[in-house]
């Protein structure tokens, strides 16, 4: 299945706004004079902290170290394909430096990815968090559909952006050729849950409004694995449990606490939800005692 989406994605972050970049992308590749002047401009404006990082004694390389993040498509995509060992290869670090592709990722989310935002992606607008929205509006391809949303593709710049458009509800059964969607797809994208039918006929049974069961970390990354999977190898489906779990079984200790992260923080959220949804109910079983007794 094929078909056009308008996706509209709106960003509650209005304290800080990406400045205009000074330079093209390529310009900044190309120029390593150039790049560092605007990356100092870039940290400038926004008033955030800049200061060259050293690892294995020496001070790093940051126009390198974009250079290479960028041509294999930018921070997401390297932590989603796994190069940050790739990336480091390229520095030759001393054998005596640990760590050295946790140090890079930490280092370029700090300092280049924003920069990465507005240089490579060509964002603008308000300043996006890890786990912020992406505020844009563009037009993209429905490439299928499961039982809470979308696969799509959609252009940015050059870019073409492979992910999931997350829809609250039970998406329709037909579709029309050009169809209208607003919605939450996260930049940064966090995996969307793929539940089975017999779960979503239990939930739809019970109280519509009790909390939505927090996900473990594992949960997160099937989710965004099966749709990765199920872009590339459609014929293969059945395989995809054994594929995610070997997948998930190779990822450093690193990368996993990524997706343990999520899973924290989603449990943060069911708990706090849980005890709002409880409050509620003791609230309202006074009120209800009183109808009966009337």
């Amino acid at each position: 299945m094929s078909s056009m989406a308008i996706i509209s994605v709106q960003n509650e972050v209005e304290d800080k706004r990406y400045p205009e970049p000074l330079a093209s992308h390529e310009d900044v590749v190309k120029d390593p004079k150039l790049f560092w002047d605007t990356l100092r401009n870039f940290h400038s404006v926004l008033g955030t902290k800049f200061m060259v990082p050293v690892i294995g004694g020496k001070e790093l390389n940051l126009h390198a170290l974009y250079v290479e993040v960028t041509k294999r498509g930018g921070y997401d995509k390297v932590i989603l394909e796994k190069k940050w060992r790739e990336v480091s290869s390229v520095f030759n670090f001393s054998p005596t430096t640990t760590s050295a592709s946790y140090a890079l990722k930490k280092h370029y989310s700090s300092l280049l990815h924003h920069y990465e935002h507005v240089y490579f992606f060509r964002l603008q607008g308000p300043l996006l968090t890890s786990t912020d929205p992406l505020c844009f509006e563009a037009v993209g391809t429905i490439d299928g559909k499961f039982d809470c949303g979308y696969l799509v593709s959609v252009k940015l710049g050059s870019k073409i952006l492979n992910g999931v458009l997350y829809h609250p509800e039970q998406p329709s059964s037909s579709m029309s050729a050009v169809q209208p969607c607003t919605a939450i797809i996260p930049y940064n994208p966090k995996p969307v849950p793929h539940h089975s039918g017999r779960r979503n006929r239990r939930r739809r049974g019970g109280d519509p409004s009790r909390p939505k069961p927090n996900r473990s970390g594992y949960n997160f990354f099937f989710a965004e694995k099966h749709s990765v999977f199920k872009s590339l190898y459609p014929d293969r489906e059945r395989e995809f449990t054994k594929m995610i779990g070997e997948s998930w079984s190779n990822l450093s200790l690193e990368e996993r606490m990524v997706y343990q992260d999520y899973g924290l923080k989603d449990k943060e959220r069911y708990q706090r939800e849980m005890k709002e949804y409880k409050e509620r109910m003791q609230l309202k079983q006074p009120n209800d005692a009183m109808v009966a007794d009337y």
